[in-house]
């Protein structure tokens, strides 16, 4: 299973959102940058995203976007395969 990373808040609901929809799909491990709690990391999400919001998730070297991004990709049924690769 692809690696996933997510920046985050302690207190954002779409973040908790998009946890969930990726443990249902069977991601067991997610790296969460909490970026309320590290000024710099979220200098480096911004500079890294070109966003300023949160979530931001990486699968793999992909940036998908945020929870409605990955909410769409399951949708169209792409998320299982970027999961996979």
């Amino acid at each position: 299973m692809a690696k996933v990373l997510m920046y985050s808040t302690g207190v954002c609901p779409y973040c908790v959102r998009a946890e969930q929809l990726l443990r249902a799909k069977g991601v067991t491990e997610i790296e969460k940058v909490r970026v309320d709690l590290d000024p710099g990391r979220r200098i480096e999400m911004m500079e890294k995203t070109g966003q300023r919001t949160v979530p931001q998730i990486y699968i793999g070297e992909t940036h998908v976007g945020g929870y409605d991004d990955l909410a769409a990709l399951d949708h169209e049924g792409k998320l299982d395969s970027l999961l996979a690769a």
